[in-house]
């Protein structure tokens, strides 16, 4: 037997929730497949969401669930592991646990995971006092001792930008060497105030669970309380990838090519959240499901309407 959806959200994390509560709210029967792996999960609060700031990720997307299924919205917490598009431009989904169900039109907001840098102490600190967004994190370490961990040249624009929560900023060269940076990133870390440390970095001090120190494979310690780090994104693409859907190359991973709304190149399919892009934070990705949505709303009644008015 196969359950037949509306449409059929893959993730469930702010893109899919908000995108579920639109149609939901317009009477859609809608199914959420949530694999329960928020990329945000690691972060005990978020910031920068207006009525939400400092709420904790956990608690925001149980609300999230609870406000969906006063619509009838269906979750399911498994994985969409395989998809196709029938003859009908509708669409097949099957769940890791072997269940199918069919969809008239499908949202993407499988987001991204972070690859973090493989240095002793960082995985285990990400989202503490490892960092990656001063947006998300910034105001709550201000003006304590900022390091930046350099992976690639970028890692300069980083540490420029996290100048502007403290003016005690070190830049860890780590892997890049010093002749990989130019002139111009040399003036802008000089005007900035920011120190540059060359040599490749070994660990992390912790004491009391809190990082004190960057340690040197030299065995060099400078005092630090924060971390900055680039993670390398890996966008969760598998099933746009499967129905065929337009990618393109960015410096942070490959996303889908969307319209406005998140339609992306497959007639049918919307993507929203980190889905569409490395800088979705979750007011965007909240914005990003609700425009999905309330466009798949609109959609679906004028292709109902087109049908009766060609049956008449």
């Amino acid at each position: 037997m196969t359950d037949t959806y509306e449409v059929i959200v893959v993730g469930g994390g702010a893109a899919g929730l908000s995108a579920a509560l639109v149609l939901g709210r317009a009477r859609r029967s809608v199914l959420v497949i949530d694999g329960g792996d928020p990329r945000n999960a690691p972060a005990a609060h978020m910031q920068g969401y207006l009525s939400r700031d400092g709420m904790s990720p956990a608690e925001f997307l149980a609300v999230g669930r609870e406000e969906i299924a006063r619509y009838g919205v269906e979750l399911v917490r498994d994985l969409a592991v395989d998809v196709a598009r029938d003859a009908d431009g509708e669409f097949d989904v099957t769940l890791g646990g072997g269940r199918r169900v069919h969809g008239r039109r499908l949202v993407v907001a499988t987001g991204l995971a972070d690859e973090l840098p493989s240095v002793p102490g960082v995985a285990e600190r990400f989202g503490r006092d490892v960092l990656h967004c001063p947006y998300c994190h910034g105001w709550e370490v201000r003006d304590q001792a900022f390091g930046v961990l350099a992976t690639t040249p970028m890692a300069v624009h980083q540490a420029l930008m996290v100048s502007q929560w403290s003016k005690d900023v070190t830049l860890f060269l780590h892997t890049v060497a010093e002749a990989e940076l130019s002139d111009e990133d040399l003036r802008r870390l000089a005007a900035a105030g920011v120190a540059v440390v060359p040599g490749e970095v070994a660990g992390l001090d912790v004491v009391d669970d809190r990082l004190t120190a960057v340690r040197l494979a030299d065995g060099t310690a400078h005092e630090r309380s924060v971390l900055f780090v680039a993670p390398r994104a890996v966008p969760r693409t598998g099933l746009l990838e499967q129905l065929g859907a337009a990618l393109q190359e960015t410096p942070f991973g490959s996303y889908a090519v969307v319209d406005p709304t998140g339609l992306t190149s497959v007639p049918g399919v919307w993507a929203a959240g980190n889905a569409i892009g490395f800088g979705e934070q979750v007011v965007n990705a909240a914005s990003g499901g609700y425009r999905a949505g309330a466009t798949i709303n609109g959609d679906l009644l004028f292709a109902d309407l087109d049908a009766a008015v060609a049956v008449r």
